[in-house]
C-alpha cells in the first residue's frame, strides 16, 4: 500500500498534502471531436486527443509556436487576431484546416482546428465537372458550327455529296450532345435522390431479361447471354436499376472486342443479389481501374470518343449502386477482359 505524501507548510506541523483539482474545461474539449488546444499565455496547458493525433502527443506543455509550425498561423498564436486563417498542408499535403481562436479570460484562450479537406475537395470536384462538361459539349458545338459554316456556302448540285457527308457528320455530333446530356440529367436526378431510400420491389431477373432485349435487335446481339434464376427480388428504384444493367452492358459491347461474347450473369448469396456482366476485351490497365467511375474519365479518351462514350456511364452507375447501399467492384486483365459486379441487399422474405 502506497503511503500518504507530506509536506511541511513553513514551520508548522506536517500536513497532508492534496492533489490539485482536474480542470472540468480538460473533460469538455476532450469530448470535441475536433482539434483544440488550450493555451495558458503562449503554452499549450491542455489538448484533447484529437490535437494531440494531429500534432502529436509531446505538444502538452510546449511553446505553441513550436507545436503548430504554420506561418500562417503566427496572427493567431501571437493573439493578434481570433482568424479564422487556413493552413494548408497540416497533417498531409491534401489537408486544409480552418484555425480560430477564443478568448477564455485574459491569459487563457481556446484554439479549434476545423477540418476543411472535404469542402475543399467537393468544391474541386464541381469546379473539373464543370470544365469537363464544358470542354465536352465544346468540341462538338465545334463541329456544328463548322460544317454549317461550310454547307451555307455549298448549294450547288455538285455539293450534294459533301452536303449528305456533312449532314451525317452533324447528326453525329448533335446525338453525341443529346446523349451527353441526358447522362447528366440522369446524374443530377440520382444525386438528388440519394439520401432517399428505394422503396419498390424489384425482380432483377424479369429486369435482366427486359434489358437484354434491348440490345438482341442491334446487329451483334447475339453476342450477349444471360443466366439467372426465376426470381431475385430487391428494394429499389426499378429506373435507375434499369439504367445500371443497360450502362454496364452497353460498356461491355463498346470495349469487349468485335464479335466477342458479352456474358450477364445474375445470382443470389442469402443476403445478396450480385449481377456480373464479363466481356472478352482488351481489358483495363490497373493504373485505370480506381478512376473509372469518375465522371468523365476515360481510360482510352480517342477510343471513347469514337464510339460514342459520354464518360458518365459507370458514374451513373456508382451513385445508383450507393443510392441502394450495394457494392461496385470492377476487375480486369489486360488482354484478357473484365469483369463489372455489382452487389445489391435482398428484399427481406416477408416483403419478396
Amino acid at each position: 500500500m502506497a503511503l500518504p505524501r507530506f509536506t511541511r507548510l513553513g514551520s508548522g506541523p506536517i500536513a497532508e498534502s492534496k492533489p490539485a483539482p482536474e480542470d472540468p474545461s480538460h473533460d469538455l474539449i476532450e469530448a470535441v471531436a475536433e482539434p483544440l488546444l488550450l493555451l495558458d499565455g503562449f503554452h499549450i496547458s491542455h489538448a484533447n486527443s484529437a490535437a494531440r493525433t494531429l500534432l502529436g502527443e509531446h505538444i502538452v506543455g510546449d511553446y505553441v509556436r513550436l507545436a503548430l509550425r504554420h506561418p500562417a498561423a503566427a496572427p493567431v498564436l501571437s493573439g493578434d487576431e481570433d482568424g479564422p486563417v487556413t493552413l494548408n498542408g497540416l497533417g498531409g499535403h491534401e489537408r486544409l484546416w480552418e484555425l480560430t481562436a477564443g478568448t477564455i479570460r485574459p491569459g487563457r484562450r481556446l484554439l479549434r482546428l476545423t477540418d476543411r479537406s472535404a469542402q475543399r475537395a467537393a468544391e474541386q470536384m464541381r469546379v473539373d465537372f464543370v470544365a469537363n462538361a464544358s470542354h465536352e459539349l465544346r468540341t462538338p458545338l465545334a463541329s456544328l458550327i463548322g460544317f454549317i459554316e461550310t454547307l451555307e456556302e455549298a448549294n450547288g448540285p455538285e455539293d450534294a455529296a459533301t452536303r449528305l457527308r456533312f449532314l451525317s457528320i452533324m447528326e453525329k455530333e448533335a446525338r453525341r450532345m443529346q446523349r451527353l446530356i441526358d447522362d447528366l440529367m440522369s446524374l443530377s436526378r440520382i444525386e438528388a435522390d440519394r439520401y432517399f431510400l428505394p422503396k419498390d420491389l424489384v425482380n432483377l431477373a424479369a429486369l435482366l431479361r427486359e434489358v437484354s432485349d434491348e440490345f438482341r435487335p442491334r446487329r451483334d446481339g447475339d453476342r450477349l447471354s444471360i443466366s439467372s434464376p426465376p426470381k431475385v427480388a430487391v428494394i429499389g428504384d426499378r429506373g435507375q436499376l434499369h439504367q445500371l444493367m443497360h450502362n454496364i452492358i452497353s460498356n461491355a459491347f463498346k470495349y469487349g472486342g468485335e464479335g466477342k461474347p458479352v456474358r450477364a450473369v445474375l445470382t443470389m448469396t442469402p443476403d445478396l443479389a450480385q449481377f456480373s456482366v464479363a466481356d472478352e476485351g482488351d481489358g483495363i490497365g490497373p493504373e485505370h481501374l480506381p478512376r473509372l467511375t469518375e465522371r468523365f474519365y476515360r481510360a482510352d479518351p480517342g477510343r471513347s470518343r469514337a464510339i460514342g462514350g459520354t464518360g458518365l456511364g459507370l458514374a451513373i452507375v456508382k451513385h445508383i449502386v450507393e443510392r441502394h447501399r450495394g457494392k461496385l467492384d470492377i476487375a480486369s486483365t489486360v488482354g484478357e477482359g473484365t469483369t463489372v459486379t455489382v452487389e445489391l441487399p435482398l428484399a427481406p422474405p416477408s416483403v419478396s
